[in-house]
């Protein structure tokens, strides 16, 4: 397993030979961490990551919330994720139109 520079669990699944992956292939992880929630999976090797926050709108002095969507990429060897499970992703060099994010951690389901 090579070191992708910022603490982490090991991943506990098998490597399948997937080059784009942090720890196990040649894919460089560098930039933004981002924590959020899984939305979507079905779509081969690829989850959307949703993320809430609120933003403060000073003309009617009130609080709105805000949805981001991420496209990541799911390497293998993090395991099964299933709906609503939270993952940490972290930036990395576009992998197709949509997709610029990897999982790199999966956190607790609720």
């Amino acid at each position: 397993m090579r070191d992708i520079g910022i603490d982490v669990r090991e991943p506990e699944g098998e490597w399948d030979g997937d080059t784009n992956c942090p720890f196990y292939g040649s894919l460089r992880v560098r930039g933004q961490i981002i924590e959020g929630k899984v939305s979507r999976v079905g779509m081969k090797q690829t989850i959307v990551v949703e993320r809430q926050h609120t933003r403060h709108m000073q003309k009617f002095e009130r609080y709105e919330k805000r949805t981001r969507r991420y496209s990541a990429h799911l390497p293998s060897c993090i395991g099964d994720i299933a709906i609503g499970d939270s993952v940490r992703i972290m930036e990395c060099r576009p992998l197709s139109k949509t997709v610029t994010f990897c999982v790199i951690e999966r956190g607790s389901s609720e």
